[in-house]
């Protein structure tokens, strides 16, 4: 094998090397090895991709659609997203100039980064949140300025979002990730209409990652992009709605003018998503595909009562989470703040995965995620091992 010459090891991006990995990975690669684990780390929906949206993929590479395809996505796919939005938000978008197809969620948020900020620039992020967002701005010399919305009942508020646009004049956006990954909050409609008001009167973008907005409980998801359609860059994917993490389908939907600069980063990027995936996800925002997160929804509704309630006779506080497939639970009191230990010692004496809170920022201190991706019998087999722990 190969050995990098020693005279080119200096040569790097220096930000990277103070760029950490993404904190959810880093700690389920930590403990992956302890033999027989019950992990409830990652958000790796269980389920399997849907027969008729997988069959639309695999008639996609028998029809030999293996060229070079559009950059912002193919025009059938674009159409299915704007009648998906359209149908399911009332948000109406152009699917010529005012959609991009994206390599998963993750692309969509890099892109827009990567597009509408420089060095130096402030971007406001709520937390707890996906600690994606937090290397990439810091890849790219983007400051982001934290509101740890812990004491807020996990919500941001807007007596508190005004304060720190007041200390924070300048910031160029904010992003929101609702339903949230840690906490499975979502934000109520009266609420996110509160915030646009405010967020009406400054100048940034408000980066809304929807990715968990099919899966809700209880309560209808209502996109932020609908009170502010000039602001938003409306992100999301298929990744958890129809399961198909593997397929990296997301999409960036937007004004046409900045859809113009984020195609010209995408492009740079990838070129363009592979033809069969589009024809998959073109089959999953269909509406015949609205039926798929339905069904997923009264599973993971079962999951989450039944994690819910063992956590809580384990005398856990929890916050019952109203959407996405996570449950945030603070830790035993004799720990004080110290997640990381304690989720390392449930990893290592009950043989239970779950992410510590402080990966997801400053509002998450004192808290750990646990994933209801899970078969219930992985769930009650989890139960049973942390109840073991806490009696021992």
């Amino acid at each position: 094998m190969p050995e990098l010459a020693a005279n080119l090891e200096p040569i790097v991006n220096r930000r990277l090397l103070t760029t950490t990995p993404s904190a959810i990975r880093k700690f389920d690669q930590e403990i992956s090895g302890i033999p027989g684990i019950v992990k409830l780390t990652v958000g790796e929906p269980d389920l399997n991709t849907p027969e008729h949206v997988k069959q639309a993929a695999i008639n996609s590479i028998n029809n030999n659609e293996s060229h070079y395809g559009r950059q912002m996505g193919s025009l059938k796919l674009d159409q299915a997203i704007s009648a998906y939005l359209k149908r399911k938000q009332n948000l109406v978008y152009d699917p010529e100039t005012e959609i991009i197809v994206t390599v998963g969620a993750t692309e969509a948020i890099a892109t827009t980064i990567i597009s509408l900020f420089n060095a130096g620039d402030e971007v406001i992020v709520p937390t707890p949140t996906f600690a994606l967002y937090f290397s990439l701005l810091h890849l790219f010399g983007i400051k982001a300025v934290t509101i740890n919305t812990a004491q807020d009942d996990f919500l941001l508020q807007p007596e508190r979002l005004t304060k720190t646009l007041a200390a924070h004049p300048h910031a160029k956006g904010i992003i929101l990730n609702y339903p949230n990954n840690p906490t499975g909050r979502e934000y109520p409609e009266t609420l996110i209409k509160k915030l646009a008001v405010i967020l009406e009167q400054h100048q940034l973008y408000v980066l809304s990652d929807e990715i968990y907005s099919e899966l809700t409980y209880g309560t209808k998801h209502y996109s932020i992009a609908r009170c502010l359609p000039e602001q938003t860059i409306l992100i999301s994917g298929l990744s958890k709605s129809h399961a198909m993490t593997g397929y990296r389908v997301g999409y960036l939907a937007a004004p046409q003018k900045v859809i113009k600069l984020l195609t010209t980063t995408h492009a740079l990027l990838v070129t363009a998503v592979p033809n069969m995936t589009q024809a998959a996800a073109c089959e999953a925002l269909s509406v015949r595909g609205d039926a798929d997160p339905q069904k997923a929804n009264k599973i993971y509704a079962e999951r989450k009562d039944l994690i819910s309630t063992g956590l809580s006779q384990l005398g856990f506080e929890i916050i019952p989470p109203e959407g996405a497939f996570y449950l945030f639970a603070k830790i035993p009191a004799k720990y004080g703040t110290n997640d990381l230990t304690f989720a390392r010692e449930l990893a290592h004496s009950a043989r239970v995965g779950c992410i510590p809170g402080s990966a997801f920022g400053d509002g998450g201190i004192g808290y750990v995620r646990f994933s209801y991706a899970a078969s219930p019998e992985k769930i009650r087999e989890a139960l049973k091992r942390i109840a073991d722990f806490l009696n021992n």
